[in-house]
């Protein structure tokens, strides 16, 4: 009996600590969308990488944090004026996507812009 109470004790200890470092883990991230427009396909992919730059300072200040490093994150595109056009379809998008060390954009055709890029990142710091 004194053995399954030491086991039981011991894995409660072990899932404690693994709990604990998972959320320890995620709250120091959060996740970036940047969307932004140009002239250009290129132009737009690197406003939006810009963009999401400047929204991870904001979010390393916000937080209190020293220091904020990006990892690039395929998001959902994000269209700005969602009234003309809601949602970007899979065959909407501009093929080769925009993938650099900190974001990872996806472009299209706007409607009102002649281009359009959602950058998409997760933004980790302490």
């Amino acid at each position: 009996m004194l053995r399954v109470l030491k086991a039981v004790v011991v894995l409660l200890g072990f899932s404690l600590l693994l709990l604990g470092g998972a959320q320890t883990a995620n709250a120091g991230c959060e996740l970036v969308k940047a969307t932004n427009s140009a002239e250009s396909k290129a132009s737009a992919a690197k406003a939006a990488y810009a963009n999401a730059l400047q929204t991870a300072e904001q979010i390393r200040q916000r937080r209190g944090w020293k220091y904020v490093t990006l990892r690039p994150r395929k998001v959902k595109p994000d269209p700005f004026w969602k009234a003309v056009r809601p949602v970007v379809t899979p065959d909407m998008l501009l093929k080769p996507d925009v993938v650099t060390s900190k974001t990872y954009s996806q472009c299209w055709k706007g409607v009102v812009v002649p281009y359009v890029c959602t950058a998409g990142a997760m933004a980790c710091g302490n």
